[in-house]
């Protein structure tokens, strides 16, 4: 064990790559850590904020868990776990069937357990199972539906709370990710975030109170500050434990509950994570030049093991991150050291209980400027894996084996058996893009071995 944590100290010449088992002076690997977590802090504590999680305990395992991938991975993977948006839309599915935070990270630890067990499945079986079941033009068509699932609650919960604070939000984060320069354009999501926080404290200023429906304030529009809940900011203590209630007064600390509706509402979510994993171990050993396809098993498996394990204490579904890679790709330095110095920080900012209260205080009109973007990028994710493994829709095991799936998925048909358990949504449309795809595909070319699978992550 001793030996893991044992780097070469190199001082490489400008351009000149760092190697996972390498690292710079400390000083300068804890400005790369540093720069690791800027990059991923956005989206990271922006999903457990629209999936009705507490954003302190997400920061803080996100941490753990990365520490964990690290040591399972046996530090040859460089990767940092932050929060998957995966599960946002099955998480969407759960709450609005009356399920509560505890519903949500049962069915999610359960997930996390079967990606653990695909893992070790991929370990001793090859990666190559994966794509014989999971080929490209099924895992595109199953990211999209689950992006494309998503559009109901932006347009029904967060984006009526402001309309002009989400547009404005929404153009910013565009321009931000598109035409800011280089590192900038990788951190579109918090910049964000900052600009829709300034911005909501210019409208209060200028235009005083606004009223809408916010689901924390009742089921009634009511006249409200857009920085309403700022109150909390100064009460919230610099020091401790994530705690205290979720808004629907589960403890933010809790233990998970079962139902097998809601574990079958997100177990398609394994699938997109599948292709993360798998895609983000390939562009990593792309840029370090190492063969990792040893470690594909482990990676999935240690991603499985940290979603379970953040679940069964509260916190959010984890995941491989693609702005992490966007720093890696920027600085040329892969050393993993780095991404225990990140962890460590993420960590103490989740013992801050005062940040959580700043993430806690986000108005919904900003969330629904980021939301609007994000979950489209998801989406249309799916169609660049397509794009990206030459899917060819003229044939028509392709065009008609994931059709109905997809509509199923994207517009909530549902398939009821009995009083206390349907199939709908997301769980429906997969099973039958996987079932009707591989029914009529008998020995048909379906495209070139699966390249892409890490833009489920990289458009983020």
């Amino acid at each position: 064990m001793s030996s893991m944590f044992k780097w070469d100290v190199v001082d490489p010449a400008p351009g000149e790559p760092v190697g996972p088992r390498q690292r710079l002076s400390w000083g300068r690997t804890a400005g790369l850590g540093a720069q690791h977590v800027v990059a991923m802090f956005g989206a990271t504590f922006v999903f457990p904020l629209v999936m009705g999680l507490d954003p302190n305990l997400a920061i803080m395992f996100s941490g753990i868990c990365t520490i964990l991938f690290l040591l399972i991975c046996s530090n040859r993977v460089p990767s940092y776990l932050g929060t998957s948006a995966s599960f946002v839309a099955s998480v969407a599915a759960i709450r609005n069937q009356g399920g509560d935070s505890a519903d949500v990270t049962g069915a999610i630890m359960i997930a996390g357990i079967v990606l653990l067990l695909v893992g070790v499945l991929v370990h001793f079986a090859g990666a190559g199972l994966i794509h014989k079941i999971l080929p490209p033009a099924v895992t595109g068509a199953v990211v999209m539906l689950i992006g494309f699932n998503l559009a109901p609650v932006v347009a029904g919960i967060y984006w009526p709370q402001d309309q002009w604070i989400a547009l404005l939000t929404a153009t910013f984060m565009v321009c931000a990710a598109v035409l800011f320069p280089g590192f900038w354009s990788r951190i579109a999501v918090f910049l964000a975030l900052i600009f829709g926080f300034v911005m909501s404290w210019v409208f209060d200023k200028v235009f005083g109170t606004i009223n809408s429906v916010v689901p924390a304030l009742g089921d009634k529009a009511t006249e409200h500050d857009r920085l309403w809940a700022w109150s909390g900011v100064g009460k919230a203590d610099w020091i401790g434990f994530p705690s205290g209630t979720l808004q629907d007064g589960v403890s933010v600390v809790h233990g998970p509950s079962f139902s097998l509706t809601f574990i079958l509402l997100v177990l398609p979510g394994v699938i997109a994570l599948i292709a993360e994993n798998t895609g983000h171990v390939k562009a990593v050993a792309e840029m370090t030049g190492d063969d990792l396809d040893p470690y594909m098993g482990r990676a999935i498996g240690a991603d499985g093991f940290a979603t379970a394990l953040a679940s069964a204490f509260g916190g959010s579904p984890t995941t491989t991150y693609a702005e992490n890679i966007g720093v890696m790709g920027a600085t040329k330095v892969y050393s993993t050291a780095a991404y225990y110095v990140a962890a460590a920080v993420a960590i103490l900012l989740g013992l801050c209980p005062k940040f959580g209260a700043v993430v806690n205080a986000t108005p919904g009109g900003v969330l629904g400027g980021i939301t609007v973007v994000l979950y489209g990028m998801i989406g249309l994710v799916g169609a660049k894996i397509w794009v990206e493994n030459r899917v060819d829709f003229g044939d028509p095991v392709n065009m008609v084996g994931l059709a109905a799936g997809l509509i199923a998925g994207i517009g909530g048909v549902s398939l009821t058996f009995s009083d206390n358990f349907q199939l709908g949504g997301i769980a429906l449309g997969t099973i039958l893009v996987i079932v009707y795809f591989h029914l009529v595909n008998r020995g048909h070319h379906t495209g070139p071995t699966h390249r892409g699978a890490d833009e489920v992550t990289h458009a983020l």
